[in-house]
């Protein structure tokens, strides 16, 4: 399974957001993870279509938008067509999960479904064939700078062998408080993404995907 690292724009300079971006994707980093918050599901407001409209001819990255909004089904159309690759909602948003995971897949992109730290990883077995890609959260969502949940590796465990025993290849990522420090921790845990805002994005932007890189490519 692939290791791959996906840097939040979310902490990059949107003064020179291309520049950042650009960054990443000559230094290695396959993804990148968009945040999308409506200051109602999560307390703070991030940046939504325009952003990702503008950013897509700027990278050839994997667009892996996670969007921590509420009623994510009435917008998905609207982020497939701002070039999203892979939308991600939350299970805690979704009034039919299974509808909006179905929804996802017929506009042609890939599904993942996340989950804030106390929502347990049982609550998605049945959705799991329909799933592209489960996100942990290892923070409670809304802040970047947050320092990683501890039991929330416990749930990439369980989650990693609930796909096991399903017979599932699904990708884990973990969002929310990962650093070159405890990053090999996150991947021995199951984890084959890893989302990594602060951790990467400053005046060492380059240096830093690569750090990381050279963690994904060694054996946990």
């Amino acid at each position: 399974m692939n290791r791959i690292l996906a840097p939040s724009v979310l902490s990059a300079d949107f003064s020179r957001l291309g520049e950042e971006v650009r960054a990443t994707e000559e230094n290695g980093a396959q993804y990148l993870h968009l945040d999308v918050m409506d200051g109602i599901f999560v307390p703070s407001i991030s940046f939504g279509l325009p952003v990702i409209r503008t950013l897509r001819p700027c990278s050839r990255q994997i667009f892996d938008v996670h969007l921590m909004i509420t009623e994510p089904d009435r917008y998905v159309a609207d982020f497939a067509e701002a070039g999203a690759d892979i939308i991600t909602v939350h299970q805690e948003a979704c009034l039919h999960l299974d509808r909006t995971l179905q929804h996802i897949r017929e506009l042609g992109k890939k599904a993942g479904v996340a989950l804030n730290p106390a929502t347990p990883a049982e609550s998605i077995r049945w959705v799991l064939p329909q799933v592209d890609m489960v996100l942990v959260m290892s923070v409670n969502p809304g802040f970047g700078g947050q320092a990683l949940i501890p039991y929330t590796l416990e749930k990439v465990r369980k989650l990693r062998q609930m796909l096991l025993q399903e017979g599932l290849e699904t990708d884990i990522e973990v969002d929310g408080g990962v650093k070159l420090s405890n990053a090999r921790e996150v991947l021995a845990a199951g984890a084959n993404i890893l989302v990594a805002g602060s951790a990467v994005f400053g005046k060492k932007t380059g240096a830093n995907t690569r750090a990381f890189m050279e963690i994904l490519d060694q054996k946990v």
